[in-house]
């Protein structure tokens, strides 16, 4: 049989000293740590980068900002009053460009009247009574191109001469008293018109 194994003699139990409690507090409570001072950078640099997303988001919006596909002018107006209607029928002949690299669309057209006491709006009528109008009115027909009519498409770089007849409800005294006259057309999928001033 084999020999046993000697167990070693029991420790006598010895008392240790129980740890001292610390003599104060470790951390300063003077100080919060979940202030701006101690989360955020420092109020220059926070002040530069919002100055600089402020400059990026300008020039973004300068380079972006919606322009007019087209340019032209308004080259001449003829004006008659409609007897017994105290109204006058203005032909607006202009030169329309498109400056674009797409297809300008027409969508509607009107002719816009400035006087002292506002502005005024008028659709411009449909190009199939044209040759009626300049046979009751042959004063219109001055000057006068063949009429631009919503659906039309111009080709980018091309320019055209064409003619837009409306109707503004005042007597031509009035109209001839004007502050100006313009000629605007909307094109499809664009935010602003073409305006052309005289």
């Amino acid at each position: 049989m084999p020999d046993p194994v000697p167990t070693p003699p029991p420790k006598s139990p010895t008392t240790q000293p129980a740890p001292a409690a610390p003599a104060g507090p470790t951390i300063n409570i003077g100080e919060e740590f979940g202030t701006a001072k101690r989360n955020l950078p420092p109020a220059k640099i926070v002040l530069l980068a919002i100055a600089a997303v402020v400059i990026v988001v300008l020039v973004a919006s300068f380079l972006k900002r919606a322009k007019p596909q087209a340019e032209g002018s308004l080259d001449n107006v003829a004006a008659v009053e409609i007897p017994g209607q105290a109204s006058t029928m203005v032909a607006l002949t202009f030169t329309l460009h498109n400056t674009s690299d797409k297809i300008l669309y027409v969508r509607s057209i009107q002719g816009v009247l400035k006087t002292d006491t506002g502005v005024s709006t008028a659709d411009a009528v449909s190009a199939i009574d044209f040759d009626r109008y300049f046979q009751a009115f042959p004063a219109l027909k001055n000057g006068a191109q063949p009429a631009l009519s919503p659906e039309n498409k111009i080709q980018p770089g091309e320019s055209v001469a064409r003619t837009a007849i409306v109707v503004f409800p005042m007597t031509l005294d009035k109209f001839n008293g004007r502050q100006g006259v313009s000629v605007s057309i909307w094109p499809y999928d664009q935010q602003l018109p073409i305006v052309m001033s005289k």
